[in-house]
Order: structure tokens, then C-alpha cells, then sequence
């Protein structure tokens, strides 16, 4: 029956109504790294990133109980889904870690710099050749990174510069978990069971890498106690569920060319919320790094038949 209202309520194109929602889920994904770095003061980033994902995959869990999706069949997804898991889990350290060392700026930037590093891999392991267009896009959102990081060598700081590295080692270990999906069985699963893989895989991550992290409560505060359950409740339980909803309705090409306000609305959210002053190199990095983005997520133009 589900399936068939999907079928019913399919699109071929992003309207309105689609477009406002994923202006929406785009902001509130940048205002997620806020309310990240405002957790820190009560929780450790490790703990963070384990209550996050245990929190957000029970109410997955619970969603998918609700409308009878299967999520335990064998389906030869095992292997893959583990490889995934320990990516994402290893991808969420490095973000959260480094985002308390470096800025929300700084952080969203480098990790957004995903697509770009998806798009060299799928080059070399997927055989999606890179054409001009595409080239150009990474030219752009290389001299973004350089913007990016030679502001943190002026700023001469090497707490910076370490949070910078794992930052970008995230969207790094983002992109290869994009690539392991589309050369694996998880590429033809549920999106709700392919969010779970990865929701395990970071909470499992998370508790083996405690022991060596600070302590896991810092101070119990309200503001920080919030930020956690924003992140918990709204970003993976409420936005990802909306996100597969929308994947299930419009062209998932048109949607991800909203991929570049993601790390717009993060600086800005940074800089209006947490005072973080953005300097000229920043905002230079962010036009780079967003036009970059709409080049490579722009389709390509098909002839249209006689």
C-alpha cells in the first residue's frame, strides 16, 4: 500500500513546496554544528556523538516500526552495512573532536567539501569520469581549502589547525562512505536501514574511543543539555526522516543541488549564535567552496526529443 502511494505521489521535478523544505533541512543542518559546539560545555565530543546516535536510531527504530519497514531480513547487506558503520562512527569522531578546536565556520567548510572528494573517488573507483565542468568545480573549491587553511596558518594557531585537519578528514571519510555505498548492495536497501548502519556504527565507534576521551559529563547545564537533544531528536530523528521522505518524492539530483546552503547558513549561524567573527578569507573560502558545489551538483543538459 505505501508503495503505491509513493508510486502516486512521485515528482519529476523540486517544486515549491520541496524547495522550502529543503531550505529549511539545509539550515537546520548548518545549525546543527551549533548547537554541536554548544553541547561541548556540559559533554564531551565523544560522548556527544555516542548519546546522539543511540538517542536518534531509537526513534529511527521506533519510526520504522511504525510503518512496517523491514529492517532485518537478510539481504546481503551485512558486510557492507559494517564497513559503513565504522566510517560514519570514525567520519562523526573527527567532525565532533575537531569542531572543538577550530570554529563552526571553519568546520563547516571542510567538512562540506564532501561532494568534492566523492566525486575524485567515484573518478578512480566507480568510473564516473570527471568532465571539464566538474573539473572546474574542484579547481573552485580547492582554492577555497587553501582560503580556508592559510587563514588558520596566519591566525597561527595550532589547536586551529588540528581541528581543521579533522575536519577535513571527515568530509574526507564522508565521501568514502558515499563510495562504499554505491558499489555495495546498501545502494538498492531502505534508506531508514542504511541511517541505522550508520547510527550503530558511530555509537560502537564512540564507546570504544571513550576510555581514552575526557570525562564524559563535563557540567550539567540546561543550554548544552538541549543542544544535545536538538541534535538527538530534531537533526537525526525528525530532518533525516524528512530527508527520506523527499528522496522517496522528487529527483534526488535537483535535491542535492541545495547541497551548497548547507555550509552558508553554518557560517552564518556561527557568527550570529556563537559570535564568531568570519574573517575576509572565510567568506572568500565560502563563496569558492558554495560555487564549487552548484557546478558539480548541476546536472548535465540532455537533449530533448523532436
Amino acid at each position: 500500500m505505501s508503495g503505491s502511494a509513493d508510486t502516486l505521489d512521485r515528482r519529476d521535478a523540486v517544486d515549491l513546496a520541496a524547495a522550502a523544505i529543503m531550505v529549511g533541512l539545509t539550515f537546520s543542518w548548518g545549525l546543527n554544528y551549533v548547537a554541536a559546539k554548544v553541547s561541548y560545555a556540559g559533554y564531551d565530543p565523544v560522548f556527544v556523538s555516542i548519546a546522539r546516535s543511540i538517542i536518534g536510531g531509537s526513534c529511527v527504530l521506533a519510526w520504522c516500526r511504525l510503518r512496517g519497514i523491514k529492517l532485518f531480513d537478510a539481504d546481503g547487506t551485512l558486510t557492507a552495512g559494517v564497513a559503513v558503520g565504522v566510517l560514519f562512527g570514525v567520519e562523526f569522531l573527527c567532525l565532533y573532536i575537531g569542531l572543538e578546536y577550530t570554529t563552526v565556520a571553519r568546520n563547516t567548510l571542510l567538512v562540506n567539501t564532501m561532494p568534492f572528494w566523492v566525486l575524485i573517488g567515484g573518478h578512480f573507483l566507480l568510473g564516473e569520469r570527471i568532465n571539464a565542468r566538474k573539473l572546474g568545480g574542484l579547481v573552485l573549491a580547492f582554492c577555497g581549502l587553501v582560503a580556508v587553511f592559510f587563514d588558520g596558518i596566519v591566525a597561527g594557531n595550532d589547536a586551529t589547525l588540528m581541528g581543521d585537519l579533522l575536519s577535513l578528514g571527515s568530509g574526507v571519510l564522508w565521501a568514502m562512505t558515499s563510495i562504499v555505498i554505491k558499489r555495495s548492495k546498501l545502494v538498492e536497501t531502505s534508506a531508514e536501514k542504511l541511517l541505522l548502519y550508520q547510527l550503530a556504527g558511530a555509537a560502537i565507534v564512540g564507546m570504544l574511543v571513550m576510555p581514552f576521551a575526557g570525562p564524559p559529563i563535563r557540567a550539567v547545564a540546561t543550554l548544552p543539555t538541549l543542544a544535545l537533544m536538538f541534535q538527538s531528536f530534531y537533526i537525526v530523528a525528525f530532518t533525516y526522516v524528512l530527508w527520506f521522505w523527499l528522496l522517496r518524492r522528487y529527483p534526488a539530483a535537483s535535491l542535492s543541488s541545495f547541497a551548497f546552503l548547507s555550509p552558508v547558513f553554518g557560517v552564518l549561524c556561527g557568527a550570529v549564535l556563537l559570535g564568531e567573527p568570519p574573517t575576509l578569507r572565510i567568506f572568500l573560502a565560502l563563496g569558492l567552496i558554495a560555487a564549487g558545489l552548484m557546478i558539480v551538483n548541476r546536472p548535465s543538459r540532455k537533449q530533448v526529443p523532436a
